[in-house]
C-alpha cells in the first residue's frame, strides 16, 4: 500500500484544484499512468503512478482543493485488484444503479419519453448518491425522488442535483411546467417586445488558470503607467523572403519559416539596443537584465499562456520556430510546465492569428514592455510617390511608463519596423 501524493508546489503556488481522476477504485494501474490531474494557477500538473498495482481509494473528489504533497488516494499491490474497495465516486460520478427487473423484490425502471430516468422514491436513492450528489442534495435540502436522473441505468449526477438546487429541470424537452388554469397571463403594454423560446443561463466557477490571468492583469492595470505606441511595417520585404528560401529551410530544418521567428529576432535586435525596454521595476530600483527570454503568448483551451524563449540573442530562425512549434504543442495538449512559463523579460503577442486589426496588450508583469502583432491586410501607401498595393501590419506596443519614455518606446518600435521591412538588417546585425 501507498499514499498518492500532490505533487510539490513551487514556491509561487500555494494550492491547486483537482481537475480529474483517469482512475478508478479497483482499476489495475500501470507505473506510468496518469491517475489525476491537478490545475493550479499556472500550469495543470499530472499525477502519475510510481508502480504497477491497483488504485485502492481515493481520498479528494474532482473540484476538491489541494495543498502540497496532500493525499489524494491509495495505491494497493497488483494482486489486490479483487480486494479493492467499491469505487468512491468522484464528482462527475452518479449514484448507485437502480435495481432492474431481475433484482430481487425490484421493478424495472423504463426511461421517460424524453430519455430521463425517473427518480426512485425516499431515502432509499438518497444512499446510492455519490459523495458529490449527496453533498449538493444534503446542502439544498433535496428530496432526491423528484430529482430528474440522467445518468446511466436511471442515476442521478451531479449536475442533476445542481439544475434541481436552482429550481431547474434536467429535462431536454421543450415543454415547460403549464400554468395554474387560474392563472391569467399578464396583459404586456403594446410596445412591449415578448422574448420568444428559451432563455438559459448557465454559472461556471472560473478555472485557477482563469482567475490567476484575471487577477494578474488587473494587478497591472493598477500599478503600472500603461500606454501604448503604433506604427505600421510593410510586410512585403519579409514575405519574399520566406516565399524564396521556404523549400531551401524546410529541407534543412524540418519546420517552417514563419513571421514570428522574424518578429523574435528583431525585438531581440531592439531590446539590446534600448535595455530599458528589457528591464523592469524591482520597488525603487530598476534592474537592467543582460539576457534576452522573450515570452510568446500562446492561446489553449484554459487560457492564454506565456511560455519563454530563453537567450533569443543566441538563436537563429530555425531553433526559435521548433522552440515555438514545441510549446504550441505543450500548451494543445497542457503539458507546459512552470519552469516553461516563469521569468521572462519581454513578451510578444499575435492577435493577427485571429483577424485582430489593431489591439492595445496589456503587459505580463513584471516586464515593462510587450509588442501586439496583428493581421496583415493589403492596402493602399504611398512609396516613392506612387500608390501602391501593399500587405501591412499594424504594429503595438504597450510599455510601462514608470520605467520607458515615449522615447524609447517609439524608436525601439521603429527599429523593428525597420529590421523587418529589410530582414538582411537582422542577419548582418545592422
Amino acid at each position: 500500500m501507498a499514499d498518492i501524493k500532490v505533487p510539490v508546489f513551487s514556491e509561487s503556488v500555494s494550492e491547486g484544484t483537482l481537475l480529474t481522476w483517469h482512475k478508478q477504485p479497483g482499476e489495475a494501474v500501470k507505473r506510468g499512468d496518469v491517475l489525476a490531474e491537478i490545475e493550479t494557477d499556472k500550469v495543470v500538473l499530472e499525477v502519475t503512478a510510481q508502480a504497477d498495482g491497483v488504485l485502492q481509494s481515493i481520498a479528494k473528489n474532482e473540484g476538491d482543493t489541494v495543498l502540497s504533497e496532500e493525499v489524494l488516494g491509495v495505491m494497493g499491490d497488483a494482486g489486490s485488484a479483487h480486494a479493492a474497495p467499491a469505487a468512491k465516486a468522484t464528482e462527475e460520478e452518479t449514484s448507485g444503479p437502480i435495481a432492474d427487473e431481475k433484482s430481487a423484490g425490484g421493478t424495472a425502471v423504463q426511461p421517460d419519453s424524453t430519455g430521463t430516468q425517473p427518480a426512485a422514491q425516499g431515502a432509499e436513492r438518497r444512499e446510492d448518491l455519490s459523495p458529490a450528489v449527496r453533498k449538493v442534495v444534503t446542502e439544498n435540502n433535496l428530496d432526491v425522488s423528484q430529482i430528474p436522473a440522467t445518468g446511466p441505468r436511471g442515476n442521478i449526477t451531479k449536475q442533476d442535483a445542481v439544475v434541481a438546487s436552482q429550481g431547474g429541470s434536467t429535462d431536454q424537452g421543450p415543454q415547460k411546467a403549464a400554468a395554474p388554469a387560474s392563472a391569467k397571463p399578464a396583459q404586456p403594454a403594446p410596445s412591449a417586445i415578448i422574448p420568444s423560446g428559451p432563455r438559459t443561463e448557465q454559472r461556471v466557477p472560473m478555472t485557477r488558470i482563469r482567475a490567476r490571468i484575471a487577477e494578474r492583469l488587473k494587478e497591472v492595470q493598477n500599478s503600472a503607467a500603461l500606454l501604448t505606441t503604433f506604427n505600421e511595417v510593410n510586410m512585403q520585404p519579409s514575405m519574399d523572403l520566406r516565399k524564396k528560401y521556404q523549400d531551401q529551410f524546410v529541407a534543412k530544418h524540418g519546420v517552417k519559416l514563419g513571421f514570428m521567428s522574424l518578429f523574435v529576432r528583431a525585438a531581440t535586435e531592439a531590446l539590446k539596443a534600448f535595455p530599458l525596454v528589457n528591464a523592469s521595476i524591482d520597488g525603487k530600483d530598476i534592474v537592467y537584465h543582460g539576457f534576452y527570454d522573450i515570452g510568446i503568448a500562446v492561446a489553449s483551451e484554459r487560457g492564454l499562456v506565456v511560455p519563454i524563449l530563453r537567450d533569443t540573442d543566441g538563436m537563429g530562425l530555425a531553433t526559435i520556430e521548433k522552440e515555438i512549434a514545441g510549446y504550441a504543442a505543450k500548451a494543445r495538449s497542457g503539458k507546459l510546465t512552470m519552469e516553461d512559463m516563469s521569468g521572462g523579460t519581454f513578451s510578444i503577442t499575435n492577435g493577427g492569428t485571429f483577424g485582430s486589426m489593431m489591439s492595445t496588450p496589456i503587459i505580463n508583469a513584471p516586464q515593462s514592455a510587450i509588442l501586439g502583432m496583428h493581421n496583415i491586410i493589403e492596402r493602399p501607401i504611398a512609396q516613392n510617390g506612387q500608390v501602391v498595393i501593399a500587405p501591412m501590419m499594424y504594429l503595438a506596443l504597450s510599455y510601462d511608463h514608470r520605467i520607458i519614455d515615449g522615447k524609447e518606446a517609439v524608436q525601439f518600435l521603429v527599429m523593428i519596423k525597420n529590421l523587418l521591412e529589410d530582414p538582411a538588417r537582422m542577419l548582418l546585425e545592422l
